[in-house]
């Protein structure tokens, strides 16, 4: 029976797009204006737009957010990224128009292959697409679309791609109902 030996890991292969001091230089501003209690906004969205992240008008990013790559993120109109959320930007993030990932929420696009004893790091995307809902304290992994407006509620953990105007819970998430949208 093989086992784990992680003195194989080797990501040598992964290139995280950005150099060393960028990396650094981030790592420095995430601490101290985003994993943080910092609450203005426009300085948030300011930093992240020097770093390459791709956003829209009317973004609101709640204090304690924690963001992985910022060149890695792109997010829509009037999107909302709550308290303690957090982005692990490995791959690319795409976060659509009107959008809110509540407090504790969590866009995961690294994992590791448990099948392989080297326990090889694995990388996929992740887009939302315009109207979702995150639940708080919700995960979502690598390689998951979220179709328009669905609905991913607290503490689920969406595995596979979640149809529009749906609403998903559980561990691993299946729909429950679709999702009407009155005035």
């Amino acid at each position: 029976m093989q086992k784990t030996d992680l003195s194989k890991f080797n990501n040598s292969w992964y290139n995280p797009g950005a150099s060393w001091l960028t990396r650094v230089m981030w790592y420095c501003t995430n601490a101290c204006f985003f994993n943080s209690y910092f609450p203005f906004y426009s300085v948030k969205i300011f930093l992240l737009r020097l770093f390459g992240a791709k956003l829209g008008r009317g973004v609101v990013i709640k204090p304690k957010a924690n963001i992985k790559y910022p060149w890695n993120i792109t997010i829509g109109d009037n999107a909302w990224i709550g308290e303690n959320v957090w982005l692990d930007s490995l791959g690319k993030i795409n976060i659509g128009a009107n959008s809110c990932l509540s407090q504790g929420a969590m866009l995961i696009t690294g994992n590791h292959n448990y099948k392989k004893s080297s326990f090889d790091l694995m990388v996929e995307d992740i887009t939302l697409e315009d109207g979702i809902w995150i639940g708080a304290g919700a995960i979502v992994c690598g390689g998951v679309t979220c179709k328009s407006h669905s609905v991913l509620t607290a503490g689920s953990v969406a595995t596979t791609h979640l149809e529009a105007y749906s609403i998903y819970q559980g561990n691993p998430a299946v729909k429950s109902k679709d999702r009407i949208i009155s005035e």
